[in-house]
């Protein structure tokens, strides 16, 4: 798998160039960006919906329209952590944004690279596998409940070869297998063959690669093909 990025944070998106250009459309005259330090400390005191109340236009009392309230939302929640198109268009409607302006805020931060779903999915692909060796059906479902496309899906988790899912889940077994030493033989495999089953991994793989462990410490494993 090619990776593209390290996670969480920034995905290899847009450059400041892109942030200062969407943070210009979301601030008025005199208006900070939203991506200093500052605003940092800021956005963590916030909650994941957009926070608190809104600052006034101008600092003269005059509240924002819902497309400023939309930008300066989802400039909020993209500090330091990248989210899917989804995820912000489901912030802007609790805070009861009307749907026009939300979908012309996030289109604009699409055109922008501020909004990349594509490189969102690659970055939890290489996170979440190299980080809890999550499989490819497990990240691809992860991915569905973020409203990421299922093609966009599709080949981010299909950059993981079926070579480094196998080899992942050799070492997930690696690591489980001696706490179950001790334990009947189908008990040891019911354990780690489940392990790897909640974690994505198809039938078979996990079948095979706990019984080649197993033989390893000298176990028994004649019947040991029987469904787990």
């Amino acid at each position: 798998m090619t990776r593209r990025t390290e996670w969480p944070g920034a995905y290899g998106g847009p450059g400041p160039e892109a942030a200062g250009e969407a943070a210009d459309d979301a601030s008025g005259p005199g208006e900070g960006t939203g991506f200093g330090e500052g605003a940092g400390r800021r956005s963590r005191s916030r909650s994941e919906d957009g926070g608190s109340p809104l600052p006034s236009r101008a600092g003269k009392g005059e509240p924002l329209n819902p497309a400023d309230q939309a930008r300066a939302i989802c400039l909020r929640l993209l500090t330091g952590t990248p989210r899917t198109r989804k995820q912000l268009a489901d912030a802007l409607r609790k805070r009861e944004i009307p749907d026009e302006a939300a979908e012309e805020v996030l289109s604009r931060f699409e055109a922008v690279g501020l909004i990349d779903d594509a490189a969102f999915a690659d970055a939890w692909v290489e996170s979440r596998h190299h980080g809890r060796g999550l499989a490819r059906r497990a990240l691809a479902r992860e991915l569905r409940t973020k409203g990421v496309d299922p093609a966009v899906v599709d080949e981010a988790v299909g950059q993981l070869d079926p070579e480094r899912e196998e080899e992942t889940a050799r070492e997930l077994v690696a690591r489980k297998l001696r706490s179950t030493r001790g334990l009947e033989r189908d008990k040891r495999l019911r354990r780690l063959a489940g392990m790897l089953a909640r974690k994505g991994y198809g039938e078979g793989m996990a079948l095979r690669v706990v019984r080649q462990a197993l033989e390893e410490e000298g176990e028994e494993t004649e019947g040991l093909d029987e469904p787990f």
